[in-house]
């Protein structure tokens, strides 16, 4: 059997979507940092909800989502769930940052990281 990253991490990105649209995140964002050098992972996936209810509901869809995906893949670290200004979600090769949208502006990760290779994801809500 062989394994496939390439495929592997399509389909996690693809669940990620999945689980931020069931509840309606916003500014959807997959950054591909596979040509930075010393990169901490192969892609960030942005996103942003209107308050912390909103952004834990996210949190808690992707891992839903994720998990409940073929894979069955459980997060191998979650940060920032108590206050839920920004959640981290490390899936090792992807990582999901979930942001109310004045702590991703003052933090503008798509600034720090702007060699990165930038995904928009439309989304129709």
């Amino acid at each position: 059997m062989t394994f496939n990253k390439e495929i592997t991490s399509n389909q996690l990105i693809s669940d990620i979507i999945k689980g931020i649209e069931k509840v309606k995140g916003s500014d959807i964002t997959i950054m591909d940092l596979r040509g930075i050098e010393n990169a901490v992972c192969d892609y960030f996936i942005l996103c942003s909800g209107s308050s912390n209810t909103q952004v834990n509901a996210i949190s808690g869809a992707v891992q839903k989502t994720v998990s409940q995906a073929e894979g069955h893949i459980k997060p191998w670290h979650v940060e920032g769930e108590s206050n839920a200004e920004w959640i981290l979600i490390d899936y090792v090769d992807v990582v999901v940052h979930i942001f109310q949208k004045h702590i991703r502006e003052h933090y503008d990760i798509e600034g720090l990281w702007g060699d990165a290779k930038f995904i928009n994801i439309e989304t129709n809500y």
